[in-house]
Parts: structure tokens; C-alpha cells; sequence
């Protein structure tokens, strides 16, 4: 799992038919203090997130597992909304 920032949307008219319906966000990983990571990634929300709000997100077959994604080519999806991190390094 990681923590990642929602950035934008992507539409996409055509597409695998099991992705109709399901919301594609752009998210950015982030480190434990907020700092952005380097890269951008596509993912499927399953949870209703919204724009900068902060995000667990899953990759690989957990990605596949998310509610409403079984048998969907997937391979990130965002399964959380952060509302706050405590951190003791």
C-alpha cells in the first residue's frame, strides 16, 4: 500500500468493457510528511475520494481484489481516504 495525493481524472471513451462505470483518478505518491515522490499513477476508486484529498492506494492483485474490480484489468486502486497520520519516526 502506499499514500498518494488525488490530481486529476482521466476519461477514457473506449476502453476494456469491464472498466465502464468505474471513476479513473490520477493520484501522486507522497511520503509521511506530504512531501510529493516523483511519478504519477492511474488508479480505479472504489471509496468516492475527491481532488488533493490524501489516499490508500493498492497495486498488483490486491488492486484486482478492491470492491467492485474482481475480474477487472486493474492494477492500482484506491481503497481509502486518509482523514489523518500519526508518525513517530
Amino acid at each position: 500500500m502506499i499514500i498518494a495525493r488525488i490530481l486529476g481524472t482521466v476519461v477514457s471513451t473506449q476502453k476494456d468493457e469491464r472498466l465502464h462505470g468505474k471513476k479513473l483518478l490520477i493520484v501522486k505518491p507522497i511520503n509521511l510528511d506530504g512531501t510529493d515522490q516523483s511519478g504519477y499513477v492511474v488508479s480505479v476508486d472504489t471509496v468516492g475520494a475527491g481532488f488533493h484529498e490524501k489516499v490508500i492506494v493498492v497495486s498488483g492483485s490486491s488492486a484486482r481484489l478492491a470492491e467492485g474490480n474482481k475480474d477487472c484489468p486493474v492494477d492500482s486502486a484506491i481503497i481509502g481516504v486518509i482523514d489523518e497520520i500519526d508518525f513517530v519516526d
